[in-house]
């Protein structure tokens, strides 16, 4: 995220404080309860900080770090932490991204990958967009040969609630083009799975 990001300096909406009071009150809790005074104003503030992506602008982040550079070999940034809310459930879904693009004339920051990826996962998300999100962000801006993006996660509506399954996982993919060709998607995939170190 934005380094100078400090979630103090948020402005914390009274009606999210509010309606979280609202929530603990139905629950059936006192709210005035020593440890959850200062709850519905922590949730709130928590809330803010989990779907701030909204507020940033990803391609701005990669347009901000592009430079030239005769470079037209894969380039991968695997293993990138995400973590992210569930639309259906407002749960968390955490995982890893695995993103690869051919140059094609430009080549952008390493660092600023991963930021993109925060930015798409911190607002309300299914997997599946956020793959797409990630995907077209980085091919419409770089403009590569080709890019590629694997997202595995786990899901704490399945783990926590409804079928209850602690050791699922799931993988989404999506491909633009040189990618879409078996003998490029493979060798990513090969690398993505692989350790080389």
């Amino acid at each position: 995220m934005d380094d100078n990001f400090n979630i103090d300096t948020l402005p914390i909406a009274d009606e999210i404080k509010n309606n979280f009071e609202r929530i603990i009150d139905l629950l059936g809790e006192d709210k005035d309860r020593e440890g959850l005074k200062k709850t519905p104003l922590r949730a709130a503030k928590a809330m803010k900080f989990l779907t701030q992506g909204y507020k940033i602008e990803p391609k701005q982040i990669l347009q901000n770090a592009l430079f030239n550079e005769d470079y037209n070999e894969m380039v991968i940034v695997k293993d990138i932490e995400l973590y992210s809310l569930c639309e259906h459930h407002m749960l968390p879904f955490f995982g890893k991204a695995h993103i690869a693009y051919i140059p094609n004339g430009k080549i952008v920051g390493l660092s600023k990958i991963p930021r993109v990826v925060d930015v798409f996962s911190r607002r309300l998300q299914v997997q599946e967009r956020l793959t797409e999100q990630v995907l077209d962000c980085i091919n419409e801006t770089l403009e590569p040969i080709g890019v590629g993006v694997v997202i595995e996660a786990s899901h704490m509506c399945m783990m926590m609630r409804g079928v209850q399954k602690q050791n699922s996982t799931t993988t989404t993919s999506g491909f633009r083009g040189s990618f879409k060709e078996t003998d490029t998607r493979n060798e990513f995939l090969k690398l993505v799975s692989s350790s080389l170190i």
